[in-house]
């Protein structure tokens, strides 16, 4: 059997749950994913320029929690040229094109700043 009990409220963990329930995150994740965007289109290889210049990102706010994707709109053929860059690809001729991984070290410290600033924001709540 388990037993639990305790004395005084929970005023203050309530209080400080619903301000941080009410607390507008979007001023704080639009800036990231502005920042993303920028990010991407600059560490994007170029050639032409247009895969570099179709970054975009949507803020989805869900019930617990939000989501930002960065999407990319360049297609050739109907397949994303980001994912062609970043994985690799076999050619007409029979060859393979290396990828190269230029997301993840370009977005590593957006995703680092993000979490610091959202933490701070919790914390001084």
């Amino acid at each position: 059997m388990i037993t639990f009990r305790h004395r005084g409220s929970f005023d203050r963990s309530q209080r400080f749950l619903g301000r941080m329930w009410n607390k507008n995150y979007q001023p704080i994740l639009q800036k990231y994913a502005m920042e993303g965007t920028r990010v991407l289109s600059s560490a994007t290889p170029r050639d032409s320029g247009q895969t570099a210049n179709s970054w975009d990102y949507e803020i989805i706010t869900k019930r617990n929690g939000f989501i930002i994707n960065w999407t990319n709109s360049h297609l050739v053929e109907g397949i994303p040229v980001v994912i062609l860059l970043q994985y690799g690809h076999g050619t007409k001729s029979g060859t393979f094109v290396e990828g190269r991984d230029f997301i993840n070290p370009a977005m590593r410290p957006i995703f680092d700043q993000l979490a610091e600033n959202l933490w701070k924001e919790v914390t001084s709540l």
